[in-house]
């Protein structure tokens, strides 16, 4: 199986969000997968994808095998597949998931951003599956490569190293600049922290706003 697009990790990470967050709308029609992928908030980066981008990155992941195709009452909906294709639990799948829509993030970041998708205990439960995504060595995976996450190097000034998906590869590495200080950088992470979580709370109060406006057809 080749590597994906930005496009299709983008979809496939839009689907595996809103079968958590939406449910009752999912599977997904195009209109709605499109509006998930050029979302404002909750991405990184943010992007601005047409109908035709996104119909043709389903198109690759159904052969693939990440996404299933079915007959709505008017149209077609769509969700993944990504447990069963590519052998993972759910623990990891909503970790790939926020990494796919929010880019590199540290091991707290990530337990905060997938709180949606999966409720991990504490930071170090999050740990476990994520070095568990970064040692698979199995060659029977379906994936290539076999690892699907990485720990960049830690940054200049910074408390804790991120964490990247390798479903579109490896990730280009910024050039190391001058370290900065650091005798405030734990009030800033804190902070920075605190706003996640917030942001978190909005997107899902939004989640839940359009899931009742399509139901009630407005």
């Amino acid at each position: 199986m080749r590597l994906l697009t930005s496009t299709e990790a983008r979809v496939l990470g839009v689907l595996i969000e809103k079968e958590r967050t939406v449910p009752d709308t999912y599977p997904l029609s195009l209109n709605s997968l499109v509006a998930g992928c050029n979302q404002k908030t909750s991405r990184d980066p943010v992007m601005n994808l047409t109908d035709a981008q996104v119909q043709e990155a389903l198109d690759e992941l159904r052969s693939l095998s990440l996404v299933t195709e079915s007959s709505g009452a008017k149209v077609m909906r769509f969700a993944h597949n990504t447990e069963r294709a590519l052998k993972l639990p759910s623990q990891s799948v909503a970790l790939l998931a926020t990494l796919m829509l929010r880019g590199p993030q540290t091991a707290a970041e990530l337990r905060i951003n997938s709180e949606r998708l999966h409720r991990f205990a504490d930071t170090g439960s999050a740990e476990v599956f994520l070095n568990e995504l970064a040692e698979r060595k199995d060659e029977a995976q379906p994936f290539a490569p076999q690892a699907l996450v990485r720990l960049l190097p830690k940054a200049p000034g910074a408390r804790e190293a991120r964490w990247v998906h390798l479903l579109c590869g490896e990730p280009e590495l910024p050039a190391a600049g001058p370290a900065s200080a650091t005798s405030s950088s734990g009030n800033d992470d804190d902070l920075r922290d605190q706003v996640r979580v917030l942001a978190a709370r909005v997107q899902a109060l939004e989640d839940e706003l359009a899931a009742l406006k399509q139901a009630l057809g407005t």
